[in-house]
């Protein structure tokens, strides 16, 4: 466990504004950081700028705002980070460890998948490129050996990365850098010591612990809470056109989204604006009340 002070962050994507599922990931970190009595910074993911939608980042603050969710000193704004990620793939590079990629998404139509649903790279350009071939895309070298982490959640997990992901990429074919490699020098950049998110991104962590390792990086505390899911049991996101979090009625969301985290306010709460649940919420804070399972969102007027 780390024994620094703790440091939290959120990291929304501008593709839109927040939603009921985003807002329960927030308020997970958000009260993790305050009930330990520590800083809660907000990071904004744009990297894949282009899906970002124009004047999503400044309705995601307003948002943030909202709803009591208040972050400590400036924002870090993704795109304004290139020559650090840069400089990690150059360490990379330097070290042997990514390799230049041709493979399209065409020529690896047909390759396996995993049980998330993600191509597992074959290996076609891990021994030099094809003959003729040009490089588009750079790929870290994976081990064959089992990644281990601890989430506090859901208890130890592992996955092997040469079995179950392949070789992944750090820098995309159209020049913009993989989120895998910017997290990661995000958070050590940020001296982020926990990190508490949507448990869709639970098996980024395996890649992220080896990214940390090869550049030498601290590996912060992990926990993946509930997605929040649509009547289908889709997880709420723009491609399954989630609402944005309401202007009015913000108690009665904010009492669903600590519901779905296990800890439902108080009767004597019902109607009160979100920073007073905030303020009950932080107080009873326990992260084993926190449920695996995922929770339907409330769709009632």
């Amino acid at each position: 466990m780390n024994s620094a002070p703790y440091v939290g962050r959120f990291a929304p994507s501008p593709t839109g504004p927040l939603h009921a599922g985003s807002l329960v990931a927030a308020v997970a970190s958000w009260l993790d950081a305050r009930a330990a009595g520590g800083r809660w910074l907000l990071r904004m993911e744009d990297l894949d700028y282009p899906r970002c939608e124009p004047g999503a980042a400044d309705i995601i603050l307003r948002q943030l705002e909202a709803y009591g969710l208040l972050w400590d000193g400036a924002m870090l704004v993704q795109t304004q980070r290139d020559a650090a990620y840069a400089a990690a793939l150059a360490t990379l590079q330097d070290i042997d460890a990514v390799y230049p990629c041709a493979c399209t998404r065409s020529q690896l139509a047909q390759a396996p998948r995993n049980h998330e649903g993600e191509i597992i790279y074959p290996g076609t350009c891990r021994n030099g490129l094809p003959a003729g071939a040009t490089a588009r895309a750079w790929r870290v070298r994976v081990p064959d050996a089992r990644i281990c982490f601890h989430d506090r959640i859901r208890g130890d997990l592992q996955q092997n990365l040469a079995h179950e992901v392949g070789d992944f990429i750090v820098r995309r074919a159209d020049g913009l850098f993989a989120y895998q490699l910017a997290v990661v020098v995000d958070d050590a950049f940020q001296g982020i010591t926990h990190v508490v998110r949507g448990a869709d991104l639970l098996w980024n962590t395996p890649r992220q612990v080896y990214l940390q390792t090869l550049l030498g990086l601290p590996t912060p505390v992990y926990a993946h809470v509930p997605l929040i899911t649509n009547a289908a049991g889709q997880k709420l996101s723009k491609q399954t056109r989630a609402s944005a979090l309401p202007e009015t009625g913000r108690g009665t969301v904010m009492a669903q989204a600590l519901a779905a985290l296990g800890h439902p306010p108080p009767s004597e709460l019902a109607g009160a604006e979100p920073a007073e649940q905030l303020a009950w919420a932080r107080r009873h804070w326990q992260l084993e009340n926190v449920p695996i399972r995922p929770a339907v969102a409330n769709t009632a007027p």
